[in-house]
């Protein structure tokens, strides 16, 4: 039966993930045309996107690794949340949480851009080739931030269970207030994971024509569409896990991560686009400096 409950949940786990995720993006579209002073699409627009590419037909093939390539986003967006625990202390979203999951999350998480990039480069087109270019940079730059507030959380904690530190902070308080410099690397370094402006080099529409998608259209979109929205709810709850101390309930869990979600989003709305070398040199200032102060502070508290 225990089994069954958590086959149960895994299950409602990623349709929430998809249907909050698509919401999120609806919402940022909205909440910028708002901004901007137009009226934008509706907030369920993004249901209609998808359901209505996943139904055309596709006639561009370059090969092996563009059919794979989508796949692999979504592959990894589902994977990577599996072994995030959605809920605290609830039987249906544990999901596949481990000792030592942080670990393999690190790993699993570029998974999926690794993917893409090997697909987006077989098409042959040079947007593609440029973006995925600029993607890994990118990847390469925000990521050393990252991994060293997750390093931060591991050695202040002494574990590297995204559940006990969950234990932990129902305890102690949450980890923003615990360690304030790893919560502020980590909050940095996922300015450049939504890819929102000044991050949004990869797909640039004005300079690459959507960088890497360039050749994905119909399935093949709606299925990178669907993988993002998976992935941004992963990455949210993940965050809200071990810097907010997890949720209880699903409305808490909406508004933790809609709160983590408008940084990025409105960040993008004020900030000009940056140029690669700049976004890799912006990740390697503050961001590092903060990320080494986390190590630091607790080595040292």
């Amino acid at each position: 039966m225990d089994l069954l409950i958590k086959i149960l949940g895994a299950i409602a786990t990623v349709i929430i993930a998809f249907i909050v995720g698509m919401l999120y993006m609806g919402l940022s579209r909205k909440i910028t045309a708002r901004v901007q002073n137009r009226v934008g699409p509706p907030v369920w627009q993004n249901y209609i996107d998808a359901l209505k590419l996943i139904s055309k037909e596709t006639s561009v093939h370059h090969g092996i690794m563009q059919h794979l390539a989508p796949a692999f986003l979504l592959v990894s967006s589902i994977v990577t949340l599996m072994f995030i625990p959605v809920l605290t202390g609830h039987n249906w979203f544990p999901n596949l949480s481990f000792h030592g999951d942080l670990i393999f999350l690190l790993y699993i998480m570029v998974f999926g851009p690794l993917g893409m990039a090997l697909g987006a480069g077989q098409t042959g087109n040079p947007n593609s080739a440029i973006g995925v270019t600029r993607g890994l940079s990118q990847l390469t730059g925000f990521e050393i931030p990252w991994v060293m507030a997750l390093v931060a959380i591991m050695i202040q904690y002494d574990t590297t269970s995204v559940a006990d530190i969950m234990k932990i902070q129902q305890e102690h308080g949450w980890l923003a207030f615990q360690n304030p410099f790893a919560f502020i690397a980590a909050v940095l370094a996922m300015l450049g994971m939504f890819r929102y402006s000044p991050f949004d080099i990869v797909g640039a529409p004005a300079e690459l024509a959507s960088g890497p998608i360039s050749e994905f259209g119909g399935k093949y979109l709606s299925l990178m569409m669907s993988s993002k929205s998976v992935f941004a709810f992963a990455k949210l709850t993940l965050y809200v896990d071990l810097f907010l101390g997890g949720a209880s309930n699903f409305i808490e869990l909406l508004i933790k991560t809609f709160a983590l979600y408008l940084i990025p989003m409105l960040y993008g709305m004020v900030s000009p686009r940056y140029r690669t070398e700049q976004a890799v040199r912006y990740f390697w200032g503050w961001p590092l400096f903060f990320g080494l102060a986390a190590i630091i502070y607790s080595v040292v508290f």
